[in-house]
C-alpha cells in the first residue's frame, strides 16, 4: 500500500492511500488547487475520500470534490454539519464496513467536539495490508490487531502544554478534543504491533509539540518505523 501525505497539520489534512488497484483520498482540508497539484492533476484517479468530522481543516475542498465528481464518505452528523443535500454522499455508520473499489472500509467512533466523529480501519483486497486511521481524538475506544499501517494523531505534549501560560479555556479545548503524546504511547502499549510496518505521527500542534521529541520517546517506546507528518 502506497501512502502520500499531502498535507497534515492544523492548518489542514488531507492523505492519499493506493494499493495498486484503487486510490483513496483520507480527509480534503486544504484547497482543492492545492489538491490538484498533489495528485499532479489527476483527480479522476481517486475514487472517493473518506471524512473524519465537519471541521475545516478535514473538510474544506468537500465541495469542489463533489462537483467534480468524487464521491464523499462520512458519517450522517458530519454531512448535516456541513449542510450537505446531495445524495452522491455515502454515508457510513461506526462499526459498519462498506467496498470502494479493491478496499474494505469499516468506521469507527472517536471522541471529539464534533456532530459524528470517526476514524477508519481500511483492507486492500489486492495487497491484504491494512491501515487503522483515526485523528482528532481524545483517546481511542479500541485496539486493533494485524494492522500494517496506522496513521495516528499526536497533537500536543502534555508537559509542553503545562509549562506554558495560555488561556485557560483554549487549553481546556485542546485536551479535550485531541489526543497527547502521552495518550498515544498509552494506545501504542497496548497494541499488538507484531505486523505493524510503520506508524505515521499526524496533525501535530505547531505550538505545544516537537516533532523530533515526539519521535524519540515513540520509536524508544515501542521500536518501530515513524514518520512525523
Amino acid at each position: 500500500m502506497n501512502i502520500q501525505v499531502i498535507a497534515s497539520s492544523s492548518k489542514g489534512n488531507c492523505y492519499k492511500i493506493d494499493d495498486g488497484d484503487t486510490s483513496l483520498l483520507i480527509e480534503c482540508g486544504i484547497s482543492y488547487k492545492e489538491i490538484q497539484e498533489a495528485l499532479n492533476f489527476k483527480i479522476s484517479s481517486i475514487k472517493a475520500c473518506l471524512i473524519t468530522h465537519e471541521h475545516k481543516d478535514h473538510s474544506k475542498a468537500y465541495k469542489d470534490l463533489l462537483n467534480k465528481g468524487i464521491r464523499l464518505v462520512m458519517s450522517k452528523g458530519t454531512k448535516e454539519a456541513l449542510g450537505i443535500t446531495e445524495n452522491t454522499v455515502k454515508l457510513i455508520k461506526a462499526k459498519e464496513s462498506i467496498k470502494i473499489g479493491s478496499f474494505n472500509i469499516m468506521a469507527f467512533d472517536t471522541v471529539h467536539d464534533v456532530a459524528e466523529p470517526i476514524g477508519f480501519l481500511i483492507e486492500s483486497n489486492k495487497t491484504g495490508e491494512r491501515l487503522v486511521f483515526f485523528t482528532d481524538t481524545i483517546y481511542s475506544r479500541y485496539t486493533f490487531k494485524n494492522i500494517d499501517y496506522y496513521m495516528v494523531e499526536c497533537n500536543y505534549v502534555k508537559k509542553f502544554l503545562d509549562d506554558k501560560d495560555i488561556n485557560s479555556t483554549w487549553r481546556n479545548r485542546v485536551v479535550k478534543s485531541h489526543m497527547s503524546l502521552e495518550t498515544l504511547l498509552q494506545f501504542l502499549a497496548s497494541t499488538d504491533l507484531e505486523r505493524t510496518k510503520k506508524i505515521y505521527i499526524t496533525h501535530l500542534s505547531d505550538t505545544n509539540s516537537d516533532e523530533r521529541y515526539i519521535k524519540t520517546e515513540i520509536q524508544k517506546a515501542i521500536g518501530k518505523v515513524i514518520e512525523i507528518c
